[in-house]
Parts: structure tokens; sequence; C-alpha cells
């Protein structure tokens, strides 16, 4: 089966929505480690110079509160 890469997708004109793993270690208002930033940054430049519109969709952490289930 092939995988299907940005670069395989006419982009150009087109708002193109990224979920990027943002969930870095934070400590005191400081981002402890950007690897997964800085892994992010290829893919989004490529997209970038490819004339889209780049939407980046992250999350920080994990819930807080109590939590539900669907089953």
């Amino acid at each position: 089966m092939n995988k299907k890469t940005v670069r395989d997708i006419d982009v150009q004109g087109k708002r193109v929505l990224v979920r990027v793993d943002f969930n870095v270690p934070v400590k005191e208002g400081r981002v402890g480690d950007d690897t997964r930033i800085r892994a992010a940054i290829p893919t989004i430049q490529y997209l970038l110079e490819q004339g889209a519109a780049v939407v980046l969709m992250s999350h920080l952490g994990r819930p807080k509160g109590p939590t539900t289930s669907c089953g």
C-alpha cells in the first residue's frame, strides 16, 4: 500500500490543516525540549512554499477534570 505525503497533493491556493505534535515539556513557562517543534518545520515550510495557507492544530498536556467515556 502506497502512502501519500504532502508532496503528492496539489496544495497551491488551498487551506491545509496540519495536526502537529507540539505537546512538549514546559517548565516555568519555558519549553524544555523543542525537538517535536523543530521536526515539524520542514513540512510547514514546504506547504508555505507551495502556496498553501497553513493552519496548525495541536494540544498541550492532558485534559483536566472528570473524564467521560463513550461506550
